[in-house]
This record gives structure tokens, C-alpha cells and sequence, in this order.
């Protein structure tokens, strides 16, 4: 997989966690959204291209081909399925450079007919999901007039098991309430990493993922945390378990959620407690067009055409931007999935001023009726003054 794709990925998630709201539930997905930019990017022309370009971290011309190559180097993993897809309606002039930037394979059609095409889309998220989200997170209108999606999901099953109680917590902002709550005791000591703010554990799957859970101080801020758990995603550094284990003794604190405590193992080992969790969000993308580079392509087009002359020659804005994304953690494995859309829209031409004729009957005039094939007169008259009085 390509490196810097992966931390254009990467940096483009971190971005994204800076700007999320607090204090609530949340999950994104900037692998779903980051293939969609990078396409769109090799179809926009200036401003939108440069925009685009910069959020995906990515050379502009580069950009559809890259979005492909990453979508099929994903899908080749154990865990992990990944698709995009592209609709064009049918009555839409496409440009001979369409080719070019989105492979025919990819591409499928709208008809107009509203349910038929939502039900369409839906049925690809649907299979490309495999069935955890049923729905193309955007609206299907008259306007529709190209549709550009991916699709992930991801399916492991932990290599080591959790069990489950109902527990409830007696220290900490979630006392006094009762959770699904999941424990285990892992051997491995290189499980536990102390950060820079924070402790990162990861969760190993029996396949090719894994995943990392990261907490910082009590008063650490939301995006700190995320956005440190995801430099620590893309490298190997910190202090490790083995190191913390004698950095204090039972009941010292040594690193953010980490206490020293005692077991009647011979070696020391990793207990790891937290609740089960299953999260569910749909993102308005457009909310944070600056931050994905969608400024210019979702504003009005220029006077000489549109924003992607490379998909048509007819003026097209960004007017939908949406993803669902859903993420739970089990005491089995781990399950995700991320629909993520794009609807371009048809925009009219700005319209030109021209001659007229401005006729006025205001003085007596003739009229006639006639059978219009034939020009057959049927009645014929004549308004010497208005029959109709002003009230």
C-alpha cells in the first residue's frame, strides 16, 4: 500500500477529529471520504482542483488513479472490504476525458426515475456493507445528476476474547451507573504503550487488523486524544509495557488509565477493562467544506462553464456531501462499516440578455378564429374597446 497515500489518509482523519464536536458519541472515516476528494480532484478544474488537491494531500492529476489504487489494495484484506462507485445519468453529456479520470468498471447509471435510482443505491451500499448500513446517505433528486460513493466495512474477530459482565463503576464520571462491560488478561506486555498525553492499547484481531484504543489525562481535550491516537497509529514509539510495569509500585499511577497493580501470574501480564460500544453518525460533509476542500466546487460555477469539465461539459456543483459511519466493539471482535457519497448537481447556464418584441393591443384591434390545420376561419371580431370594466 502506498505510504503516503496512507498518511495523506491519515493526516486528512486527523484534520477531520480536530473539528468534531465534544462531548458526545462520535465516529468518522476518513478512508471513505479521502478516495472521493482525490477523484474529485483529478476531475475539477481551477480554484476546486487546487482545493481539493491540498485536502487530499495529493498531486491533482494523480488523484483518480490513486483513489482506485488504494479502494483495491484495501479490498485485498483479510478484514476489510472497500468499493467506489460512480452514477451518471443517462441524459447527461459527458466529456471525452471522462474515460480518463473514472474507469468504466466503476460506473453505473440514473434514469430520472427517483425511486428506482434510490433503490439502486441503497441496494450497492447494502452489499458493499454487507448489510450493516442499508442506506446511500444522500437524496435522490431531479437534479441528481452524478453520484460518486465508497463503501467499507471491516469484520474481525479479536485473537484473544473478552467476557462480559454488568458492571457498575464506582470512581470516575461514569460512577453510580451499570455497563456492559468487558475484561480480559493479555500476556503481552508490548499491548500497552505510553504516548506523548497518552496510553495506547491494541486489540489484535485473528486476521490483518487490529484495533488501537487511546486515553489521555482526565482533563484532556477530545482532539488531542484522537489526533495523538492517530500519529501513534503510523509509528511504533512511546514507552512500552514492559517499561511501565517498573516504573512504580501497586497502586501507582504510570501513565493515563494505567495503575500498577498485582497478580498471581508468574510473569507480569495486561488486565484491560472498558464497556462494550456501538456508535452510529451521519456526517454533513459540507459543514466542514473549507476542511475537505470543497469551497469552490460547492459554490456557484463560473460564467464560462462549470466546476468538472472533465466529467461534462454542463455546468455541475458539489450539492451533496454525506457519510454514515458505525463502529462496535464486542466481547468477540470488532465491527465498522462507512458509507460515504457525493451528489453533483445540475446548476442552470447564467442566462444572456437579448432582443425582444414588446407588443401592446391598446387601441381597437381584429381577432380570428380558426381551425388550425385546415385554416378554416371559425369566428372572426373586432375589440373597438374593452368589454371588461376595471372593479
Amino acid at each position: 500500500m502506498d505510504a503516503d497515500v496512507v498518511q495523506a489518509v491519515n493526516n486528512l482523519t486527523s484534520r477531520w477529529a480536530r473539528e468534531l464536536p465534544s462531548g458526545g458519541n462520535t465516529v468518522v472515516s476518513g478512508l471513505g471520504l479521502w478516495p472521493l476528494l482525490a477523484l474529485l480532484a483529478t476531475a475539477a478544474d481551477e480554484p476546486g482542483r487546487g482545493e481539493l488537491a491540498e485536502a487530499a494531500g495529493v498531486e491533482a492529476g494523480l488523484g483518480a488513479a490513486k483513489a482506485v489504487e488504494l479502494m483495491e489494495s484495501v479490498d485485498r484484506s483479510d478484514d476489510l472490504h472497500a468499493a467506489l462507485g460512480v452514477w451518471v445519468h443517462e441524459q447527461l453529456k459527458l466529456s471525452e476525458s471522462f474515460d480518463s479520470v473514472v474507469p468504466a468498471a466503476l460506473t453505473g447509471t440514473l434514469t430520472g426515475d427517483l425511486a428506482g435510482d434510490k433503490a439502486k443505491l441503497d441496494a450497492w451500499a447494502a452489499e458493499h456493507t454487507d448489510n450493516l448500513i442499508r442506506e446511500m446517505p444522500l437524496e435522490v433528486t431531479a437534479d441528481l445528476a452524478v453520484v460518486l460513493a465508497s463503501a467499507l466495512s471491516l469484520r474481525t474477530t479479536w485473537e484473544q476474547e473478552f467476557t462480559e459482565q454488568v458492571r457498575q463503576l464506582h470512581e470516575g464520571p461514569w460512577a453510580g451507573r451499570a455497563w456492559h462491560w468487558l475484561e480480559r488478561t493479555d500476556r503481552d506486555l508490548g499491548t500497552v504503550r505510553r504516548c506523548e498525553g497518552l496510553t495506547v492499547v491494541t486489540v489484535q484481531g485473528d486476521a490483518d487488523v487490529d484495533v488501537l484504543l487511546g486515553i489521555g489525562a482526565a482533563d484532556a481535550r477530545q482532539a488531542d486524544v484522537l489526533t495523538g491516537l492517530l500519529a501513534a497509529s503510523s509509528a511504533a514509539e512511546g514507552m512500552s509495557g514492559a517499561e511501565l510495569v517498573e516504573l512504580g509500585e501497586p497502586g501507582d499511577d504510570v501513565a493515563p488509565g494505567v495503575r500498577i497493580g498485582q497478580t498471581t501470574s508468574p510473569a507480569p501480564d495486561v488486565k484491560l477493562s472498558l464497556p462494550s460500544f456501538s456508535v452510529e453518525v451521519e456526517h454533513d460533509l459540507l459543514e466542514l467544506r473549507g476542511v475537505f476542500g470543497l469551497a469552490a466546487v460547492t459554490s456557484p460555477p463560473p460564467r464560462s462553464g462549470g466546476h468538472f469539465s472533465a466529467i461534462s461539459p454542463d455546468p455541475l456543483v458539489v450539492g451533496q456531501a454525506k457519510q454514515t459511519v458505525l463502529a462496535r466493539f464486542f466481547a468477540t471482535g470488532f465491527e465498522a462499516a462507512a458509507v460515504t457519497a457525493m451528489g453533483l448537481m445540475r446548476t442552470s447556464m447564467p442566462t444572456q440578455q437579448a432582443r425582444r418584441l414588446e407588443v401592446s393591443l391598446n387601441r381597437p384591434f381584429g381577432f380570428v378564429a380558426v381551425h388550425r390545420s385546415s385554416r378554416l376561419p371559425v369566428v372572426a371580431g373586432w375589440i373597438a374597446e374593452p368589454t371588461e370594466p376595471a372593479v
